[in-house]
């Protein structure tokens, strides 16, 4: 007698293998946490638990399987069969889904009698809507397996967008920049601003940037995700000329992007009334409708001194580079000394990875960023999220879209999908010899797993701005 059940294939992103359009026959592997020779060519019957999903598919394709039909345990409701840490990194062959537990087939396993599976795929909508805090109706955007979960973070980030329209209303002095201008191909988004000549008497810059589509539905929104990356130029022969002020991802064919960056201790490139700003992204990009305003502000005085400090002049340090065994070897120390009336330093970095070699570097692999004060003081950025599983849903109430199409859950290596880069920041003035007759000495290193990188094949890369900045 034919049975029909629902099933939830295993992630796509881990588990790339599909199940084929014919029949196969079920064979019982009990809890499938060792290999079994009675299950070549055939789909195994599997129980939840004792191991993880992993190791059940992995040793089900050792022992030539077809494929792994996963049952839950009575009473307990289908999961998303997902890998963790660095299962991740070892590819699987053959497909997977997990379903609920069907006595009659468990029963007929269990005789001994054949039982037969085939797999049919039936396209259902996948498009959904809500009501906002303003009762608008907006998309939600794609649910990647049936759960809540994408309800919750959709409902995460209207509240956030509500705290930011909030936080937009407070006092500043804006200055547009683009206002639903097309970035597209190699120039970007391009304008000149002219800006106020007591730029300096302002300690706070905030970037308001959004991201939109050109038609109405997310449909129209660009596929895959992009850096996307503000430069300024005030003075054309400075070498501060398109330095890098802002860093956003943009998101997989979702337009609601909008996101509010402090990059106050930048302010000191702004050091003319009339300043150039590019806007872009990679040239082959699909188009995006960019908003950015400047937002100048004096944050509040708390009769403490030092909150009353400004930015007066900053120093370029180290750039990124391909993440491979000689990526360290490229950085020398940099001598340098204190500015005469400097009474704070800052460390400030933009730092992401990008790409993927054999351990999935520098996108999904763990690396860590240091900064070398005077031989002493090891300043330490570590991206401890980067390939757990929904290490950047756990950032939509920061402002990450959710709900886009691709692997936007997952963490990365300093960024996630639809979000903005937020700068790192470090007060190093206790770290430095403060008189401005002595040198300080400083060094960037980069480590995967503790060690310089030196990836096998295709090595990934690390984009970096990094600055002191000092305050008077």
């Amino acid at each position: 007698m034919p049975i029909i059940v629902k099933r939830l294939d295993a992630r796509y992103d881990w588990i790339m293998a599909h199940w084929g359009q014919g029949s196969y026959q079920l064979v019982d592997a009990g809890d499938g946490c060792s290999p079994s020779p009675l299950v070549v060519g055939a789909v195994a019957w599997v129980s939840e638990g004792n191991c993880s999903f992993f190791t059940k598919v992995q040793s089900m394709a050792k022992s030539n399987a077809s494929g792994v039909l996963v049952h839950a345990l009575p009473g307990n409701p289908i999961q998303d069969m997902n890998c963790v840490g660095d299962e991740c990194l070892s590819p699987l062959g053959i497909p997977a889904a997990m379903v609920h537990l069907e006595v009659s087939v468990a029963q007929a396993l269990r005789f001994e009698e054949l039982v037969n599976v085939s797999f049919q795929t039936t396209p259902s909508p996948n498009f959904f809507i809500s009501i906002d805090q303003q009762g608008a109706l907006a998309e939600m955007g794609w649910f990647l397996y049936p759960t809540f979960s994408f309800i919750n973070w959709q409902a995460q980030w209207f509240d956030f967008d509500k705290d930011l329209q909030t936080k937009l209303q407070s006092p500043a002095k804006v200055f547009s920049v683009f206002d639903d201008v097309i970035m597209q191909g190699k120039e970007g988004a391009v304008a000149t601003v002219e800006l106020p000549l007591d730029v300096m008497d302002f300690d706070t810059l905030q970037l308001d940037a959004s991201l939109s589509c050109p038609g109405r539905r997310d449909s129209s929104c660009a596929q895959w995700d992009h850096t996307v990356q503000l430069f300024v130029c005030c003075d054309h022969f400075s070498p501060y000329c398109n330095t890098e002020l802002g860093r956003w991802v943009t998101a997989f064919r979702r337009g609601t992007g909008h996101w509010l960056t402090d990059v106050s201790p930048l302010i000191p490139l702004l050091d003319s009334n009339k300043c150039s700003f590019t806007m872009k992204t990679v040239p082959w990009a699909m188009p995006w409708l960019v908003s950015l305003n400047l937002r100048f502000s004096i944050s509040n005085q708390t009769g403490n001194h030092m909150a009353k400090l400004r930015p007066f002049r900053v120093m370029s340090l180290y750039s990124g580079g391909t993440f491979d065994k000689n990526y360290n070897k490229r950085y020398q120390p940099i001598k340098f000394s204190i500015p005469i009336s400097t009474k704070k330093v800052e460390l400030y970095a933009v730092i992401t990875g990008h790409g993927s070699d054999e351990n999935g570097c520098g996108e999904f692999c763990v690396t860590s960023h240091h900064f070398l004060l005077n031989a002493v003081f090891n300043n330490t950025q570590i991206f401890d999220s980067a390939g757990s599983a929904l290490g950047c849903a756990t950032r939509v109430s920061e402002g990450a879209v959710p709900n886009e199409h691709g692997t936007w859950l997952y963490g990365r290596g300093g960024w996630c999908d639809g979000l903005q880069v937020n700068p790192w920041r470090i007060d190093i003035t206790s770290q430095l010899d403060m008189s401005s007759f002595e040198s300080n000495t400083v060094i960037y290193f980069g480590l995967y797993d503790g060690q310089d990188p030196d990836p096998a094949q295709e090595p990934g890369y690390i984009v970096m701005s990094s600055f002191l900045v000092f305050y008077k």
